[in-house]
């Protein structure tokens, strides 16, 4: 039977992980070289397409013994896995063994120029880097784009997948399919070449944070735009012109029915996500990216779906909201949990 849970339970005890220490700003770099991440940066060597490429991962134990799961934590396109930072420590401390990668053509991962971007060339890489990490059959949890890739590997890898859980996903209705309309990866690529920092924060805190801001928000502002000063600019924008032909392309709603692993949804309903809304006429735009909506439509199609619905919250609640999220979180991941 469908379980449904509209607002998120206090726990008696609420991890939220240790200080968030001053992570140094990220300079003029593609590749993030002068951000640090919370953990241990390691390397994935690997050939795709026909070219050596690198994704770059953190592995984290867990705390004591353990208790044999592995949670993978799948970034969305304007984020890295060290957006992760606040759920990393508490996931370790309940047991789990946490790996956090950053995709090809993202963050510390590489960035090639030519490369036939697809959720199922992501999922199969992601899956590459498990097969070596000796994980079969991980909880994986992916926010915003993150969540489409998440819905992808658990649709290729049903029986290499125990449990999905699902942060705000993005794909959950097709874009153009509702009348927005298409660009070149040309036009895009334009358009990324007009990204900076103000655009960047201006986006997170009317969508991620649903209006608000707080200090702690400006690093993952400064993460990103420090990716698209100096010679790498090009290189960046290219890329995510890229991976964002790719997002709206590739919409997930239509298979939401075929997924058949326990199902964890965690949405912001403040969240007005939506791909290529700004290109769509006002009255399309208005009824796209409803989280409200979308989380509870969702719901209801993937068999044996549970959803934790943050009210107050926009498109990153484990970010605006550590303590909340991490403790929802903790208490329902059990229910898509199995050990390896």
């Amino acid at each position: 039977m469908k379980r449904t849970v509209l607002t998120a339970l206090a726990l008696g005890m609420i991890l939220t992980g240790e200080p968030l220490a001053p992570a140094r700003s990220a300079s003029a770099d593609p590749m993030l070289a002068d951000f640090d991440y919370p953990h241990e940066v390691k390397r994935f060597e690997f050939t795709s397409q026909g070219q050596p490429l690198s994704m770059a991962y953190m592995d984290i134990p867990p705390a004591d013994a353990g208790n044999g799961a592995t949670v993978v934590l799948l970034h969305g396109k304007n984020f890295c896995g060290a957006t992760w930072e606040s759920v990393i420590k508490p996931l370790a401390l309940a047991g789990y063994r946490v790996i956090v990668p950053d995709q090809v053509g993202f963050c510390k991962s590489a960035k090639p120029r030519a490369y036939q971007y697809g959720l199922h060339q992501l999922a199969a890489n992601t899956r590459a880097l498990l097969d070596q990490a000796g994980v079969r059959r991980p909880i994986v949890m992916g926010h915003s784009m993150g969540g489409m890739l998440a819905m992808r590997y658990a649709l290729m890898y049903p029986d290499r997948t125990s449990g999905l859980v699902l942060v705000n996903p993005i794909g959950l209705e097709d874009w153009k399919a509702e009348g927005v309309p298409v660009a070149t990866v040309d036009q895009l690529y334009q358009s990324e070449l007009r990204t900076d920092y103000d655009s960047i924060k201006e986006y997170q805190r009317t969508t991620y944070y649903s209006g608000d801001w707080k200090p702690e928000y400006d690093r993952w502002v400064e993460m990103l735009a420090g990716m698209y000063q100096g010679d790498g600019r090009d290189l960046i924008a290219w890329n995510q012109a890229l991976t964002s032909d790719m997002v709206f392309m590739q919409p997930v709603v239509h298979e939401l029915q075929n997924i058949r692993v326990p199902t964890l949804l965690m949405i912001g309903e403040r969240d007005t996500t939506a791909i290529g809304k700004n290109r769509a006429e006002p009255d399309v735009g208005a009824r796209l990216g409803r989280y409200a909506e979308l989380g509870r439509r969702t719901a209801e199609r993937i068999r044996d779906a549970r959803l934790v619905a943050f009210p107050e919250l926009g498109h990153s609640p484990q970010v605006q909201a550590p303590e909340e999220f991490n403790a929802a979180l903790l208490e329902n991941l059990e229910q898509v949990s199995a050990v390896e």
